[in-house]
């Protein structure tokens, strides 16, 4: 959306506000590496909106979710607090040995313990080159101006990969999904060069149409300034 766009909820009600948690299994002895981890994150959160169970019990969480705001909150887990969300409704991904798991949104001061207890903060994880992007797959592209935790940008390639789904969607293109299965995404950091090449600037409808690119503006809740385009997500 236009920047001018960017919905503002700094007022709203607390009691009200719906997130989804997303759950990034950090053991300490052994961290995965920052890509997989932002890949798996990618492929849990559109996973759960994919779900056969978005249209039957998990239908009235997401759709309440959906109609103000798709926020995300991170978190770390590891040993018996890894195990103890599985048995929450979500989808656990898994991509190069990292998991992650996005659980069904719901409101904030209602979530279990098992989410409330785990920290958002710590998040940070071994930073290592990936190699070349898969074949068919699309590429959500890490702004290279700002700096975000891998918390945050978990939660950010995660709207990533939701508005690419919902995109194909509204231009009929549900065959995609047909080879789509795992959600696989990649994560990648562009030059300044080709991400401002790629950026959609005041034309988002006409990116998407033309070059195939969607973009996340977030709202500016946490480390960057509102409006800011965190990630472009853009089809092979």
């Amino acid at each position: 959306m236009p920047a001018a766009a960017t919905r503002e909820a700094i007022d709203d009600d607390p009691e009200q506000v719906r997130a989804m948690p997303m759950v990034l299994r950090i053991e300490r002895a052994d961290p995965p590496s920052r890509t997989p981890l932002l890949e798996a994150a990618a492929a849990a959160a559109v996973a759960v909106c994919l779900d056969p169970r978005a249209d039957d019990e998990w239908h009235e969480p997401l759709v309440s979710w959906l109609d103000v705001a798709i926020r995300k909150v991170a978190r770390r887990a590891r040993g018996a607090h890894w195990e103890a969300v599985q048995s929450l409704p979500g989808v656990t991904m898994t991509v190069d040995g990292a998991e992650v798991r996005a659980l069904v949104p719901g409101k904030v001061v209602e979530m279990p313990k098992e989410v409330t207890r785990l920290q958002i903060s710590g998040s940070e994880v071994p930073d290592v080159a990936p190699g070349p992007v898969p074949d068919g797959v699309p590429v959500l592209w890490l702004n290279p101006t700002v700096t975000m935790t891998a918390g945050k940008a978990a939660a950010q390639v995660g709207h990533a990969s939701m508005l690419l789904a919902a995109a194909l969607r509204a231009d009929g293109q549900e065959s995609y999904f047909d080879d789509w299965t795992d959600f696989r995404c990649a994560v990648r950091n562009p030059s300044r060069r080709d991400w401002a090449a790629l950026h959609p600037g005041d034309d988002p409808l006409g990116a998407w149409r033309r070059r195939r690119v969607v973009a996340v503006r977030d709202a500016g809740f946490t480390e960057v300034d509102p409006g800011t385009v965190t990630v472009l997500a853009q089809l092979p």
